[in-house]
């Protein structure tokens, strides 16, 4: 376990691999620990890290300290802290606004943005999120049924501050991330799960004909969790993204959909 003192709270972190930094920001529910397969597979080629953002797994959980704002800031401490060159940013639901809100703020310290399950627009996250706080029963709220069957972030979710998950989704509710996007001109793609009840998926057609460095790709065997739910796609399609210069070339290839049959 590896831990630095940012602004005289504790952060969490995990770092693996060599090359050119990759950054993994986890969503509302679970931590840095479902990244895990994910800096397995990328770690032959970068140098990957992965923090819990305060509130959330093994980081502080000082109330004052939770919003998407003090997260960004975060972010570019945590950097300065450990001396990270402009990295590629990899978020997922509220890590991927605080990816957006962090590419807007610092053009010159992101390289490329992949953001998943990002609420474009707050009316697009599942409004019992606001309701469920940080334990078990957040299932039942969301249709009736578990949005994830992954234990090891289900665990997590329940280490999350008591009230981190409301006020980060109000926080995230409260956004227009439109013209945020139009800002970024690094190369963006955009992951959605078609299956996922938590953010809507529909919100892919907001990207559409956006901007030419921007593109969206949902993969139909997958919820919230697209980096679990589908693994090896999701892992192909980051590696292929973060090394091509030309977003249109980014497609879920025929030997990806065999393999979920």
């Amino acid at each position: 376990m590896s831990a630095i003192v940012i602004d005289g709270g504790l952060i969490h972190y995990e770092s693996w691999g060599r090359g050119n930094p990759l950054i993994l920001l986890h969503g509302w529910l679970g931590s840095w620990r479902y990244w895990m397969p994910t800096m397995e597979e990328l770690s032959e080629q970068y140098r990957t890290y992965a923090l819990d953002l305060w509130g959330f797994g093994d980081s502080d959980k000082s109330t004052e300290r939770h919003g998407v704002e003090k997260y960004v800031n975060l972010l570019k401490n945590f950097m300065d802290e450990l001396a990270v060159a402009p990295a590629a940013l990899v978020g997922h639901s509220l890590g991927a606004t605080v990816a957006v809100k962090f590419a807007v703020a610092n053009p010159d310290r992101v390289t490329r943005l992949m953001v998943v399950s990002l609420p474009v627009i707050g009316e697009a996250i599942n409004c019992r999120l606001l309701i469920c706080g940080g334990t078990s029963p957040f299932s039942r709220l969301l249709g009736g049924r578990r949005p994830v069957d992954y234990e090891e972030v289900l665990t997590e979710t329940e280490k999350a501050s008591e009230s981190v998950i409301a006020l980060t989704v109000q926080d995230c509710a409260a956004l227009d991330l439109r013209e945020d996007l139009r800002q970024i001109e690094v190369p963006l793609l955009a992951v959605y799960g078609e299956k996922d009840n938590i953010v809507d998926p529909a919100q892919a057609r907001l990207l559409e004909n956006t901007a030419r460095n921007i593109r969206s790709i949902t993969l139909p065997g997958s919820r919230h969790f697209p980096m679990l739910d589908e693994a090896s796609k999701f892992h192909r399609l980051l590696r292929d993204f973060l090394v091509t210069d030309d977003l249109g070339s980014l497609t879920l290839r025929e030997e990806w959909r065999r393999r979920t049959h």
